[in-house]
């Protein structure tokens, strides 16, 4: 039964993306973050669902009028560049068959954002895929948390099978990225339903990552929730209410829990934190050595003893400084440009939301900054959309800033 509603719900997607190309970039992100076809049985979850839903966009996209040119954006080429870095160091990969695998394996990640860019051309179309992206996370979050508070945080919360955050360390930084998303979703909603079910909705999504046993989770909650306490208009209300619930779910947690999470004072004790230090100081020293093309996609199997554990040593140990370079300057430049944008606005009438936008999409990149410092996630799609919406968010101000001084303009001196 469950296969069949899976095949619908794909047969749904397509004749939308049909329809209209950019539902067909919402679908895809719904395929990339929900996994709906993960959660079958029988014969849909072997089925090339996502391959199946691109090969409909990419037609739809070349056919259709309703598309913009790419933003002209310093992001892009930098993409562009880092993705050839990508493929220079895949042809001094110590493993080239292992490389190139993975090479294409990050293409395919990496192509459907043409469709993003060019299709995702207005305001409502980008709160659209917002929404989209923070909902297909949230509700798989839900159900995490169910399960974990049913469990009494016992057990472990994994993510969707066979997907980029099966692994419980991934899932809890995705399900803490979805929080500022889902929490835009609600300050721009007018839908009570939706503003109610979001609220009750944030301390399940809290319990799921917590339930995860995540170190590197636990770091990124305290970041956001002072992010958003700080932001919030109501800190003598949320201030509180964090409290009692700290010092409520403490009871629940079992001592395994304090016992893990204790490690991150005591890491010189901890074998597992110890092995990361290890494999960073062997990346770096290695990238030392080859700063160009570092040591290629899966070197640590020859550099050092374990996975790099590390989003910002991963890339510069696989691809070198340049690569690094370039990344890195996605995520810092995008911060900048986000904080920047409201600043332009803040005196225009109508542009109040860009705060909004410009605040839950900052919250979730910085979210990823410190989630991913200690796992390998530097291909993650999730960063990319981050990065890419905030293009899109950045064009659309500009444009609309353009309309706004035009209207302000008196009629004499348009004349």
């Amino acid at each position: 039964m469950r296969d069949y509603v899976v095949l619908i719900f794909l047969i749904a997607c397509v004749i939308a993306a049909w329809k209209k190309p950019w539902w067909g970039v919402l679908s895809l992100a719904v395929f990339s973050y929900l996994n709906p076809h993960a959660y079958a049985w029988g014969f849909v979850r072997s089925l090339p669902v996502y391959y199946v839903l691109f090969l409909v966009v990419a037609f739809r996209t070349i056919t259709s009028k309703d598309k913009q040119p790419l933003p002209n954006d310093w992001r892009i080429p930098v993409f562009v560049m880092l993705w050839i870095g990508f493929a220079i160091s895949s042809t001094q990969a110590y493993f080239p068959d292992l490389a190139w695998h993975k090479f294409w394996i990050v293409t395919k990640i990496y192509l459907p954002f043409y469709f993003t860019l060019v299709l995702i051309n207005t305001r409502q179309k980008l709160y659209y895929l917002i929404i989209t992206i923070g909902a297909s996370i949230g509700i798989v979050a839900i159900k995490g948390g169910i399960f974990a508070i049913l469990k009494g945080f016992s057990a472990r919360v994994y993510g969707p099978p066979n997907t980029q955050f099966e692994e419980n360390n991934a899932f809890a930084v995705a399900m803490l990225i979805s929080i500022p998303l889902l929490l835009l979703w609600q300050k721009e909603t007018l839908n009570p339903w939706i503003k109610n079910g979001i609220t009750i909705s944030m301390p399940i999504i809290y319990a799921a990552s917590l339930s995860s046993w995540s170190r590197g989770a636990l770091l990124t909650m305290g970041v956001l929730t002072i992010m958003l306490i700080l932001n919030s208009k109501r800190k003598y209300l949320i201030i509180p209410i964090v409290l009692i619930g700290a010092v409520f779910v403490k009871d629940y947690l079992p001592q395994e829990w304090f016992g893990r999470m204790n490690t991150i004072e005591t890491y010189e004790q901890d074998s597992s934190a110890m092995g990361r230090i290890t494999a960073w100081t062997d990346g770096w020293n290695h990238t030392l050595e080859h700063p160009f093309t570092g040591s290629g996609f899966e070197g640590w199997l020859f550099v050092t003893q374990r996975d790099w554990h590390s989003s910002y040593v991963e890339m510069f140990s696989e691809h070198g400084f340049i690569a690094f370079a370039l990344w890195l300057s996605l995520i810092l430049g995008t911060l900048t440009s986000l904080t920047s944008m409201p600043k332009k606005t803040k005196h225009v009438a109508g542009m109040e939301w860009v705060s909004n936008y410009c605040f839950m999409l900052r919250a979730s990149l910085i979210c990823y900054m410190v989630g991913t410092a200690f796992l390998g996630l530097s291909y993650w799609d999730l960063l990319y959309h981050l990065i890419f919406i905030s293009v899109l968010l950045k064009k659309i101000v500009i444009e609309e800033l353009a309309i706004k001084q035009v209207e302000s303009k008196p009629r004499w001196a348009m004349r």
